[in-house]
């Protein structure tokens, strides 16, 4: 039981706000103040991940090859069909 004493849970990295008044990135940590350190304001945006761009490319890949399995092929310009 002593071990399980000893294992701190894993310390949270800070999230990178952007402020909407300067743009400046600000990197806030779970019990910070929301406002911006270069000029004080408070209406801070998240900024965006790049695993959110992957996914979004993934999906629009799902939904071409969707369309392109449904369009009906035409006929070969031998006049097999």
């Amino acid at each position: 039981m002593d071990a399980q004493k000893d294992v701190q849970p894993p310390k949270q990295q800070p999230m990178i706000y952007i402020c909407g008044e300067c743009h400046t990135e600000n990197e806030i940590k779970a019990r910070d103040p929301i406002r911006c350190r270069e000029c004080g304001y408070r209406i801070m945006y998240k900024k965006r991940t790049k695993r959110c761009i992957l996914l979004n490319s993934y999906l629009l890949y799902e939904i071409i090859f969707s369309i392109l399995v449904a369009i009906p092929r035409l006929p070969d310009s031998s006049g097999c069909v």
